[in-house]
């Protein structure tokens, strides 16, 4: 299926086109994953990456989509339904943005619902407490569309975002928790550790879910040492993790000690960091390369700017970021 989403791509995405061919690859004879020319992640803040077989211009997609994604916030804030053919355009943080333009935003629905299923279960046994308060300051996350859309399905009363109020969510938590009830508390790493700060917990039936960054507001952890501290503060065994970005539709999720899997729809690949177009056996550090089939409209073959290595078993681990990469949301620093 990736062999016929690169040759999708290649013949509608006019970006992806001229950089497999400035490459020198013959697009005929790729006929292996490692033989596909994984595009550099930042392209995604210079070009307009859009697979298109309409060849419909880009200023009038762009200026199309755009439209549509503010009618699609001010759905949002009316709590209306949303038009499962729309369009969106997902932003990154950092001091120059990605923009992920994404034609129909109901694949990346169906991605992050299914992967999520897939690793947690029916999303309406838990209730899902959001800790985003970064995200939530910006507009455009593909994060915040994801917790939103999780914690309507979730169809829990006390299911939703918490900002700064920790006060009232630290009560929540013990109350859900009295309940027996399930809970998943997705937050950003600074955010955790400053809940932790506050009140210490003996947690039983919620799961810890960080998706990194600390966004200037604390000084960057190993992942080691930022677990350990989440554990002892939460009173739990593991902290997982959610692997994401603003450039992909598809996550992965760890349960424990840092080691992602990906659904059967999103592959990771380890390059060389000396030769970018060759690769490296399991357990040797090299930059992360993702094949996300839910990108099958903009780019689905990514090189990111994260470091790590992957196992026999297909799963992998983020070991930090390349030196030279913006300071994002998923940052977490080489020991």
């Amino acid at each position: 299926m990736a062999l016929s989403v690169f040759k999708f791509q290649f013949a509608n995405n006019q970006v992806y086109r001229n950089y497999v061919t400035a490459l020198k690859v013959n697009a005929d004879k790729i006929i292996d994953l490692e033989q596909i020319p994984f595009m550099p992640i930042e392209f995604f803040k210079t070009h307009i990456l859009i697979s298109d077989p309409t060849n419909e211009n880009q200023e009038a997609r762009i200026k199309r989509q755009e439209t549509s994604d503010k009618k699609q916030e001010v759905r949002s804030k009316n709590q209306e339904s949303r038009d499962k053919s729309q369009s969106a355009v997902f932003t990154s943080s950092g001091s120059i943005q990605s923009k992920h333009y994404v034609s129909d935003i109901s694949i990346y629905e169906k991605s992050y619902r299914k992967g999520f299923e897939l690793f947690y279960g029916n999303i309406e046994d838990y209730c899902v407490l959001a800790l985003l308060p970064s995200y939530l300051d910006r507009e455009g996350s593909s994060l915040i569309y994801m917790a939103e859309d999780l914690i309507n399905k979730s169809k829990h009363s006390a299911s939703g975002f918490y900002l700064n109020n920790y006060d009232e969510l630290i009560l929540k938590l013990k109350e859900l928790e009295f309940q027996n009830q399930k809970i998943i508390l997705l937050g950003v790493t600074y955010a955790l550790l400053d809940l932790i700060e506050i009140q210490k917990f003996q947690l039983k039936h919620t799961i810890i879910m960080e998706t990194g960054g600390m966004k200037g507001k604390r000084t960057e952890m190993v992942r080691e040492e930022l677990h350990a501290v989440l554990c002892e503060g939460f009173g739990v065994n593991e902290i997982h993790s959610e692997y994401g970005m603003t450039e992909l539709l598809s996550q992965a999720y760890s349960t424990e000690k840092g080691v992602f899997n990906c659904p059967p729809w999103m592959k990771v690949l380890i390059r060389d960091t000396n030769d970018p177009f060759s690769f490296l056996p399991h357990n040797k550090t090299g930059g992360i390369n993702v094949i996300d089939l839910a990108n099958i409209n903009s780019c689905s073959f990514i090189a990111t700017q994260d470091l790590g290595k992957s196992f026999s078993d297909m799963s992998f681990e983020v070991l930090g970021r390349f030196d030279n990469s913006d300071i994002r949301g998923c940052n977490l620093l080489i020991g």
